[in-house]
């Protein structure tokens, strides 16, 4: 068996952990299924790159990524140079054309997006640079709340050690749920997270954005049993409802209906993942009402139903 090239491009002030998380993996699974992988670091000119922590990795020119089976984008501080670097840009775009996959770690994204290859397709980035990425890549259907992402032959992934869940996914894509679980045995890690997991909570997020609401929100997500209508959230903002609902989408990035939502599917996954409760139960506690209101939810955001969350996090507990 010819060991797959796993190619990982660095450029100056790249984030050290997004290299070495998937590097670790990869590695991992090579002495699990030898000759499984080849790893090589790869940056617009061969010698010693500096990531922002001061520390430097060697690479080798993009000649030796030209048979590479995965190409494989680190994110970091430099990012924004990256992104706007012909010669790299037209590198990934020539690579998208050769290797089976490529990917992109953390804000790795933008340089993804930048050479084209991300336009109509769904894609994930650092949770801090969702705003600005949609800003700047309006084409790009971005799901700011997933681990990562897969579309097609393009991984993307959320951000830091949210690479070595992408390099877990595709280890287990290329050998079995077996290899990955030993890699991730052997990382100490949980195996796995689902891609569809959450970043972060939705009520960290929310109120992140503008405190102005963060005692409204807090307010809603203890009584997520409830209708929680516009009308019911204006009055508890002392606000119009037309006035209330312009002012928290605007402060939020979120209309009120969605954010509700947001908070109850946060609710249901955490309750899942626990395996705690019947789905009957948590559709209710939840205040979806029903089993069926909350699958469509579920599919709808994470592009999975419930009982894949509560797969996932009976998998989840630590080898």
């Amino acid at each position: 068996m010819s060991a797959r090239i796993i190619a990982l491009l660095i450029f100056e002030d790249f984030q050290i952990l997004d290299a070495a998380g998937p590097i670790a993996a990869f590695e991992i699974a090579a002495r699990i299924v030898p000759g499984a992988y080849a790893i090589r670091t790869i940056a617009a000119a061969s010698g010693l790159v500096r990531s922002s922590s001061g520390v430097a990795m060697a690479a080798g020119g993009f000649a030796a990524a030209r048979r590479c089976d995965t190409l494989l984008i680190a994110g970091g501080l430099g990012t924004r140079a990256a992104a706007t670097d012909r010669a790299t840009l037209a590198f990934v775009a020539r690579a998208a054309t050769r290797a089976r996959r490529v990917a992109s770690v953390c804000s790795g994204a933008y340089v993804l997006a930048a050479a084209g290859l991300l336009d109509g397709r769904r894609a994930t980035t650092h949770w801090s640079r969702s705003g600005d990425f949609q800003r700047r890549f309006p084409k790009v259907r971005l799901e700011p709340d997933l681990i990562f992402v897969r579309d097609g032959p393009i991984w993307s992934s959320a951000g830091i050690t949210a690479g070595i869940d992408l390099a877990l996914a595709m280890i287990d894509d290329d050998h079995g749920e077996d290899v990955a679980r030993a890699v991730a045995r052997q990382l100490v890690v949980y195996h796995r997270r689902p891609g569809g997991q959450s970043q972060f909570s939705a009520l960290l997020e929310l109120e992140s954005r503008q405190d102005k609401f963060a005692t409204l929100l807090r307010w809603a997500s203890e009584r997520l049993r409830q209708r929680l209508t516009v009308e019911e959230l204006a009055e508890q903002a002392a606000m119009s409802p037309r006035n209330f609902a312009r002012a928290f989408s605007r402060a939020t990035g979120a209309t009120p209906a969605k954010a509700i939502e947001r908070l109850r599917l946060d609710r249901a996954k955490s309750v899942l993942e626990s395996g705690a409760d019947a789905i009957e139960q948590i559709a209710r506690d939840s205040g979806f009402r029903d089993p069926e209101r909350m699958r469509r939810a579920f599919l709808r955001v994470y592009g999975q139903p419930p009982q894949a969350f509560r797969r996932g996090g009976r998998r989840s507990a630590p080898s």
